[in-house]
């Protein structure tokens, strides 16, 4: 199973084309991008209306580009109204930020840029602790000589950061069908880069797919810990259950106490019949004094 979790949606007559195209490099998870900038505005953007595949599994993705600290960025509320979150610093104190503290599932440098800052493994290694993951897109650096320079430079110093790849995800953020790649040629640009074999195939598969995962699960559980489910109930039931549960309390602690009271009964009578330690010490020795009297 291969992903692809950054199509940005361009246009409604555009994507039927690029995800048929996905499907025939191979690909079978795909996640739909909206790349938000600026000041949030009051009523969040809704995602787009997925289309209606029965070949691909689609995600709705929204991508957040950082740029003021100072910026309310209503992280909670992105992540209920979309699969996957993402977010894009453009500053090394955003970075910090967005790798410390900051709720999100994933952090999406745009690598075709000269970034401002340098990747630290201190920095990334926060990020990696928390679980976060992070992406590496190509598209621009297809038809860019400029870009794919910038993506060199930029995926070995993360690569270096990371110690070796770990916790990057390969994606296009092709906004043509012309610039996407097949699995196994993103797999070959990934070596090239410097990931081992094993770490490029786990950035389009593996490690996605853990993405994934750690996404539902922070969208459906509390801090990650505790998950809310429906088991199929009725509220009839619920209560009925809930109403005998009660009766079998009340029932079962008087039934105990009967119970022990009934054993205390029983132990008594059997103490009457059995002789304790010394009663039979002193039972044996009258026999022992009878015997000798006799002889």
């Amino acid at each position: 199973m291969y992903y692809d979790l950054n199509i940005p949606y361009t246009s409604a007559s555009e994507i039927p084309r690029t995800l048929s195209f996905l499907n025939t490099l191979g690909y079978t998870t795909v996640a739909l991008s909206t790349t938000l900038t600026g000041k949030l505005p009051s009523q969040l953007p809704t995602p787009p209306t997925l289309p209606a595949d029965d070949k691909l599994t689609l995600l709705t993705r929204c991508t957040l580009v950082l740029s003021d600290p100072s910026q309310n960025h209503r992280l909670a509320s992105l992540s209920t109204l979309y699969s996957l979150l993402a977010l894009r610093p453009t500053s090394e104190k955003l970075l910090l930020q967005a790798c410390s503290s900051l709720e999100c599932d994933l952090i999406s440098l745009d690598f075709s840029q000269r970034l401002p800052f340098q990747l630290k493994h201190k920095t990334v290694g926060a990020a990696l602790l928390r679980g976060l993951s992070f992406e590496i897109c190509y598209g621009a650096s297809i038809t860019d000589v400029r870009a794919r320079q910038n993506l060199l430079q930029n995926a070995a110093s993360l690569i270096r950061a990371t110690r070796g790849g770990r916790g990057i995800i390969v994606s296009s953020e092709a906004r043509q069908a012309l610039a996407l790649r097949a699995p196994n040629d993103v797999i070959n640009l990934a070596v090239l880069w410097g990931l081992g074999q094993e770490a490029a195939r786990d950035a389009v598969a593996g490690r996605c797919r853990v993405l994934m995962r750690q996404a539902e699960m922070r969208r459906r559980a509390f801090k990650g810990v505790v998950e809310v489910i429906d088991d199929g109930v009725g509220e009839e039931e619920k209560a009925e259950r809930e109403k005998k549960r009660k009766a079998s309390e009340q029932g079962g602690g008087t039934g105990k106490k009967g119970k022990q009271g009934g054993n205390a009964q029983v132990g008594g009578g059997e103490a009457g019949q059995k002789l304790s330690k010394k009663e039979r010490r002193a039972q044996a020795q009258t026999a022992k004094t009878a015997v000798a009297t006799g002889s």
